[in-house]
């Protein structure tokens, strides 16, 4: 395991699912680490916040500096047909899943920026770039995180920082588990993980090269299949 002893190290949603394993694997590799969750965090210690209540993120996220890695796993899902109309559920989604993120992105930047070193992991899904129906929230919350944190990786990238989407699959977390519960067909074996697998491959590539940290590559081929093939693609996706 990549070593990362000396830095600093700040997981939200770290009481639960991938955020907790990442917080557990992070504190092994030798980081200091620190979990945001609503509940306290197993393992590591834990600062108790709503990741919706930005400005209380913020003055945790600033308390705890300096933070040299912020991995942002808190995010919340619920499946909603189009033809409810009620717009809360939206933008609850968003408060936790895009405002958050972009507030906890844009408070560790200029201490990395300053230091010359740093990395922001912020944790996407599948559904951003391949939505399937009951999830407009969700998707396009998900889908506007990962354009945010493509933005800001190719400018920060030159100053020694490092801002990457993690795209975990899916992994029969509490989150995972649940929407298959409320009607999600269960997704194929080739795009299933566990946490470990996706927290060792999230430290194995923070600080590469690439932005996208692909825990199953098969749903990267999605955007192509859409593209040549329209109506496969609406069959597979209809299916789900």
């Amino acid at each position: 395991m990549k070593s990362f002893a000396g830095r600093r190290a700040v997981v939200t949603g770290a009481s639960s699912g991938i955020g907790r394993r990442i917080a557990l694997d992070l504190a092994a590799a030798g980081a200091t680490v620190t979990g945001i969750a609503r509940r306290p965090c197993d393992g590591v210690a834990s600062v108790a916040c709503d990741v919706s209540d930005v400005v209380a993120y913020e003055r945790a996220l600033a308390e705890l500096e300096p933070v040299d890695v912020l991995v942002q796993a808190a995010g919340t899902e619920e499946r909603v047909s189009a033809l409810d109309g009620d717009l809360e559920v939206y933008r609850h989604t968003f408060e936790v899943n895009v405002f958050a993120a972009m507030a906890g992105t844009l408070a560790v930047l200029p201490g990395m920026v300053d230091r010359g070193w740093g990395v922001v992991v912020n944790v996407s899904s599948d559904s951003g770039r391949a939505p399937t129906a009951g999830t407009p929230a969700y998707a396009a919350s998900k889908a506007a995180l990962s354009a945010f944190s493509e933005s800001v990786a190719h400018e920060v990238r030159p100053r020694g920082v490092h801002v990457h989407v993690l795209y975990p699959g899916w992994m029969p977390t509490g989150m995972g588990q649940r929407a298959v519960d409320q009607g999600m067909s269960m997704p194929p074996r080739a795009v299933r993980r566990t946490a470990e697998q996706v927290s060792r491959l999230t430290l194995e590539r923070m600080g590469g090269p690439a932005i996208d940290i692909n825990a199953a590559r098969l749903a990267v081929m999605a955007p192509v299949v859409r593209s040549l093939s329209p109506r496969i693609y609406r069959r597979m996706v209809g299916s789900r």
